[in-house]
Formats: C-alpha cells, structure tokens, sequence
C-alpha cells in the first residue's frame, strides 16, 4: 500500500446531539485510469502465464525448475500460444492471491473514507510478477483506520493463500533431492511445513517437489511476509505507525540495517535492505497526528475550516465530532 498523495477525501461530519444532521463535504473526484488498471494486470497475467508454464512443464518432466531456461519459454509460447494453458493454474492462484491482499486494503479505505486506487501490479519475467500496491490519495484521520487498512491486506490475502497451498501440496511430488536442485530453491515456511507434514507425512522437504500452484501460494506467502515487515510504507509499518508512531523511524532505519548482512545468507535480502532504506523507512504522517508540529499546524487550520462553516469540532483533536 502506498501513501504519495493529498488529495481531499469524504469525511463523515456529524452535530452535536444523537440527532444531529449529517453534514456533506465537497469532494474532488478522482479520474480514475481504469486503462492503466487493465493494461498492467493483463500484462502481469501474461507474465505469470508463461512463468508458470515453464513451471508446469519442469514439473510434469520431472526435472527441476530453471530460472533462465524458462526464459526460452516466452519464444516456444510466441510460436504456439495454446502451451499458455498449462501456466493458468500457476497465474490464476497467484494472482487471486494478490487480488485478495490489494482489495483488503481498498475494502477497508472505502470503508473508512478513504480515498484510494485500484490495484496497480508490476508484471516481471521472472517469477510473474513484482506484486501490486494500491495508492492512498487523501489523508487518514485516525491511527484506527491507518491499522484496518494496513492489516486487511494481509487477513484476506490468507483467506485464498492458506487453501490454494494445500491443493498445491495435495498435487505436488516426492523425488529425492530435488528441493536443492535447479536455479531457484524454495524455503519451507512454518504454514509450508505443517501442511506438508500432514499430507506428506514422514517426508522430508528437500524430497518434495512443488506443484505450481503450491509455488504460487510460496510466493504469496513471501510477499506477505515481506510486507509484514514493520518498516517505513509496507503493511507492518503503518501497523507499528499506528500503535508507536514516534518509534516507527527508528525502528524502520535499525531493520533495514538488521536485512543488510543477511544478505549472506541470500542476496536479496541485502537488495531489499538497501531499497527499503532509501525508499521506505518514512511514513507519512496522517492527519491529526498532533506528535508532528507541521501536521497539527495543518490540522488546526482545517479544523478552523469547519468551525466556521458552523460544524462542531472536538477541540481536542480539531476532527469533526459525530453524534453519540
């Protein structure tokens, strides 16, 4: 979820009293670019597709999967498209996944009046797809709202996660060896190993060779974990944002520099490290956060803006008060 705009949202105002009238503020409509929406998921079904067909094909051969030899898939499936079905299962999971995630979070801005976009994905040639993210265009006005909308992302997303890794687990093979073999090495998360102790039982995870379906719910596990993270703009720190927002900065800045030597480990976590620290270890601060002298200033004013158009105010707070 991504926080880069200002543009004013709905705000439920309310008189005093259990029967006040409900008061309407004007609103900017948003265009939305319902063109842009589509273009990038298509492509990113697209990418996924053919990622998920090398994927299959490997599978179905039993031999591990290739990074760089799916590369050559995209030339096999330019001269013969219909191979593309094979890779549906793999593209469709994942990406009802990160539909679920991306639509929690808009649910849950919609629900509080917050005005957000659609979904935007990030189609790669790799594993499919960099993820999605939505942007949030107007100011949020409580630390109760920044929480829902960072933590339903997350919640739905497991809803289709968790069963789609156990149908992949249910169709995936038993092959010596074969989990440390090829380009790209799949983890055993803790959700992994329990249902592959239950449907597997007795075998070990570097005999288990994984469905594409249960690869697509891996990376959809990945990217939540990943955005789990309590640092800057990702889902965990506007969940720390909204419980300790004076030590959100500091604990973004010490866990970006935790990621750098795991990189020993795997490379990526330097990478993302790195990219997290120059790009996200801020959050913006919502409106009303009194904690931050340039938003109180703001929110004084707009507060100012209401009273007098004759709508009651909580002085505490300068927020427009609802009916009890």
């Amino acid at each position: 979820m991504s926080s880069q705009d200002s543009t004013p949202a709905p705000y439920p105002l309310y008189a005093t009293g259990a029967q006040g009238e409900l008061y309407e503020t004007p609103t900017t409509a948003t265009r939305e670019r319902y063109w842009l929406y589509s273009l990038l998921f298509a492509l990113t079904l697209l990418t996924a597709t053919v990622v998920g067909t090398a994927m299959q094909i490997d599978f179905d051969r039993n031999v591990p999967f290739d990074l760089e030899r799916s590369l050559d898939t995209w030339l096999v499936a330019w001269r013969h498209p219909a191979i593309l079905l094979h890779g549906l299962p793999f593209s469709l999971t994942l990406l009802v996944i990160l539909l679920a995630h991306e639509f929690g979070h808009y649910m849950a801005a919609v629900f509080h009046r917050v005005d957000a976009s659609l979904p935007y994905f990030l189609p790669s040639p790799f594993l499919g797809t960099f993820g999605a993210f939505i942007r949030v265009r107007s100011p949020i006005y409580s630390k109760r709202a920044l929480f829902d909308i960072g933590i339903a992302g997350p919640l739905a997303g497991f809803v289709f996660l968790a069963p789609a890794l156990a149908i992949g687990l249910a169709f995936s093979k038993v092959i010596p060896g074969i989990a440390h073999q090829g380009s790209v090495q799949f983890g055993n998360p803790g959700l992994e190993w329990l249902l592959s102790h239950a449907i597997f039982p007795g075998t070990a995870h570097s005999d288990l060779y994984l469905h594409p379906i249960a690869r697509a719910a891996w990376i959809g596990m990945f990217m939540t974990a990943l955005n789990l993270l309590p640092i800057g703009q990702l889902d965990g720190g506007h969940i720390l944002y909204s419980f300790f927002p004076r030590a959100h900065k500091y604990v973004s800045r010490g866990l970006c520099l935790v990621l750098l030597p795991l990189g020993w480990f795997w490379g990526g976590w330097t990478i993302w490290g790195l990219a997290l620290f120059w790009l996200g270890r801020r959050h913006p601060v919502f409106f009303g956060d009194t904690d931050h002298p340039e938003m109180a200033e703001r929110y004084g004013g707009f507060a100012e803006f209401l009273k007098q158009r004759g709508i009651p105010v909580d002085e505490a707070r300068g927020s427009p008060r609802r009916a009890s």
